[in-house]
């Protein structure tokens, strides 16, 4: 299952360098911007394609790695979504090429304007062997995790990716970072959390909203460190997450799903909202829990995600999956 979108990293041997992967060439203030939004050079009129990682032509997408001034650089271009507002003027402004028509039906070739042909252009560099890896096409395997495995195979392997930090996590919890992209927070260090737009959304359209909640507190890694001592936490980031996106989105809870991921992108507790019937990466049943269920699960099991048997996948040259296979777990 290749997963080409962007996202905070898994493992906090991975995160570091994270926080300078999710730039887009218009904003990247190193090449002449004035900040978020502002206009810059063209970081990537140097850009030299080594190969093609991955192409995801229904979601229009393609993932590049190649040289950006003598570095590593992993590109990822996504074609823009309509927007409503918008089409009047595109159909004014463009021209048609006929490709071919039959009885009542015809296909064209339509020219828009520049400003409507805009790409989404996320750019990693320097990128590592762990980003171009991330990002290339691979297998996925799915892993059954016992408590046993979780004690002895997954909970060492996170435990020993202390090479790097969760500094871009903390940088938004302590506001040095993506202060002006919060929607809402909650200072409680114990039940509170901050909800801020995941990099996937580009906020001009609610059919695809995505938003992330990160909790405050520093000690809950994953799921599995979920007890009944918790339940005020998640009700609280369910509650307010859906009272906030109604009142600034007009999004009720009844069109909104709301997760966790296991194993997730990095070990820092947080919880995705998207709207209902979006195609999120990582909605699907193998790795998304929904928090409604969760918080059932713990009132009737207080210690329910210590002792289950989860289940989810792992692509084929991630270092958990070889730490199961090494164990004989797969």
């Amino acid at each position: 299952m290749a997963d080409t979108t962007v996202k905070r990293e898994r493992g906090s041997e991975e995160t570091n360098e994270l926080h300078c992967e999710v730039k887009k060439t218009k904003v990247d203030d190193n090449n002449g911007g004035d900040g978020v939004g502002a206009k810059s050079q063209n970081a990537l009129s140097g850009f030299k394609t080594s190969n093609v990682l991955s192409v995801n032509a229904r979601e229009k997408r393609i993932v590049l790695h190649g040289k950006v001034a003598d570095e590593d650089a992993v590109v990822i271009l996504e074609k823009t979504p309509f927007t409503e507002d918008t089409m009047d003027q595109v159909f004014k402004g463009s021209t048609l090429k006929l490709d071919m028509k039959n009885y009542i039906y015809s296909t064209y070739q339509l020219q828009a304007s520049p400003h409507y042909n805009e790409i989404k252009t996320t750019l990693v560099c320097p990128a590592t062997e762990k980003h171009i890896s991330k990002y290339k096409h691979q297998e996925s395997f799915f892993v059954e995790e016992t408590k046993k495995d979780y004690e002895t195979i997954t909970l060492p392997f996170i435990e020993d990716q202390t090479t790097f930090s969760l500094e871009w996590v903390y940088n938004i919890l302590q506001k040095k970072a993506e202060v002006e992209r919060i929607v809402y927070e909650d200072p409680d260090p114990d039940t509170g959390f901050i909800l801020l737009p995941d990099f996937k959304w580009n906020q001009k359209q609610v059919d695809d909203l995505y938003l992330i909640a990160i909790v405050h507190r520093m000690n809950i890694r994953s799921l599995r460190d979920l007890t009944a001592e918790h339940l005020p936490l998640l009700v609280n980031i369910l509650q307010k997450g859906q009272m906030t996106i109604l009142e600034r989105y007009s999004l009720p809870s009844s069109k909104l799903r709301v997760y966790l991921h296991y194993q997730p992108s990095y070990y820092h507790l947080h919880v995705h909202f998207t709207k209902l019937g979006y195609d999120a990466p990582g909605c699907g049943v193998e790795r998304a829990h929904l928090l409604s269920d969760v918080i059932q699960n713990l009132q009737s099991d207080p210690q329910y995600y210590k002792n289950r048997t989860m289940y989810f996948p792992l692509r084929e040259e991630d270092k958990l999956l070889s730490k199961f296979k090494e164990a004989g777990r797969l």
